[in-house]
């Protein structure tokens, strides 16, 4: 995508997101657009910000170190998503940097992050990664111990759990997994809706999602 069409694609990805949520009569101010920036070239992000768009989304810890560590001084009022997989080896450096993590998969790394967030004395909000489809090679809690983990993480090691997030199988319909990933929401007294991307904000939106993760519908392909 050329640089000139960014602001525009933010824009019209904006007015869509105004006339879903004004059609499921839902405040627009609860649906947070994360503009998702891995693997883009610097000058298209430089674009977005420049669009006055502020809050970002990233795979990887080390990539967003290089890219926003030195832009947060520009920026103060930058919001950072982590919504890759994340390492217990990686927790210290992502609560350092970001300031939502989506993809809480795992006791290991809800510990992880509760404790640097302890020791950095850092309020990071976090959603549960859940694996709707139980598809074997997929990061997430099954559906199934989801409710012990939410226990756990909110009881136990203090973690602050705002939401679920999910990635629906390639092949399914993602509207049934945003469904049902709202159930477990309502189901766990929790409120945040991490869920839809370029292909299916729209939808997503429909099911309640409070933060929609989208990339190419901003920026183009990756590259």
């Amino acid at each position: 995508m050329e640089l000139p069409h960014i602001s525009k694609a933010f824009t019209q990805a904006k007015m869509r997101i105004n006339r879903v949520a004004q059609e499921c009569n839902r405040p627009v101010e609860k649906i947070t657009l994360i503009a998702v920036s891995k693997k883009q070239k610097e000058d298209r992000v430089d674009a977005s910000l420049a669009a006055g768009h502020r809050v970002f989304g990233e795979n990887r810890v080390q990539e967003a170190q290089k890219r926003w560590s030195s832009r947060r001084y520009n920026y103060p009022d930058l919001r950072l998503h982590l919504i890759g997989p994340l390492q217990s080896n990686k927790a210290a450096d992502a609560v350092r940097l970001f300031d939502v993590i989506h993809t809480i998969d795992r006791p290991k790394i809800a510990v992880a992050v509760a404790r640097e967030a302890a020791q950095q004395n850092k309020y990071i909000q976090c959603f549960i990664q859940v694996n709707t489809g139980d598809e074997p090679q997929k990061s997430g809690i099954s559906p199934y111990e989801l409710s012990s983990f939410v226990d756990f993480c909110r009881k136990e090691i203090g973690l602050l759990i705002i939401g679920l997030m999910c990635i629906p199988p390639i092949d399914e319909e993602a509207a049934i997994h945003f469904g049902f990933l709202n159930t477990l929401a309502s189901r766990n007294n929790l409120t945040g809706l991490s869920m839809g991307m370029s292909g299916d904000y729209e939808e997503a939106i429909r099911f309640g999602a409070t933060h929609i993760r989208v990339g190419s519908a901003l920026f183009g392909s990756r590259g």
